[in-house]
């Protein structure tokens, strides 16, 4: 018998027990046992610290003050209707602060409102800090935004006393933004009157 020229490989050896089903039955049961054996092994939970350094902490901006819980500086019989809101961050603390138009509750007409900013002190309830529009004024506030550390808002009036109170015939716009420790007023580029 003549010897091959190419030695044999360890995969091409015949092993009869290799191809029996019992093998691959056998193959399987260890495959399963070691699944289910890492599944009772558990780690322990990572306990990596950094060194060399303090931990820094960071806290959350605390959430924009809730105009329900600030007194509002309206006298009106029951408690002030809150018409419209507008978060945002008006100078520039990290701390938003709320805008919001309100005016005490009318049978009919349309009741003039005021807009107020509230802010939450670090210690305490929230409060009013300014007033953007007073009642006094006769405006309605038809749209309110904050945007860029400014308050904009579309403020209907009427030309004189004679106009129904529920028929505004004047159309502002307005923005105010804090400089130097007030809220200053100015009207946004490219706004018309009515």
């Amino acid at each position: 018998m003549q010897q091959p020229a190419v030695p044999e490989l360890a995969h091409t050896v015949d092993r009869p027990w290799a191809s029996r089903p019992i093998h691959w039955l056998a193959t399987a049961a260890a495959l399963a046992a070691v699944v289910a054996a890492s599944g009772f092994l558990q780690s322990d939970p990572a306990t990596a610290a950094q060194t060399g350094s303090e931990p820094q902490s960071r806290s959350a901006p605390a959430p924009a003050p809730a105009p329900a819980a600030a007194d509002l500086p309206l006298v009106c019989p029951t408690k002030p209707v809150v018409a419209k809101k507008a978060s945002g961050d008006l100078d520039g603390d990290g701390s938003p602060e709320t805008v919001v138009s309100a005016h005490c509750e009318a049978g009919s007409g349309t009741p003039p409102e005021a807009l107020y900013v509230i802010t939450r002190p670090r210690a305490g309830e929230p409060r009013v800090v300014a007033t953007l529009v007073d009642t006094k004024d006769q405006l309605t506030v038809s749209d309110l935004a904050v945007r860029g550390g400014a308050v904009t808002a579309t403020l209907l009036g009427y030309s004189s006393l004679d106009v129904p109170r529920c028929c505004p015939d004047r159309r502002d716009e307005a923005k105010w933004q804090w400089k130097n420790g007030a809220f200053t007023r100015s009207t946004p580029a490219a706004a018309g009157r009515a």
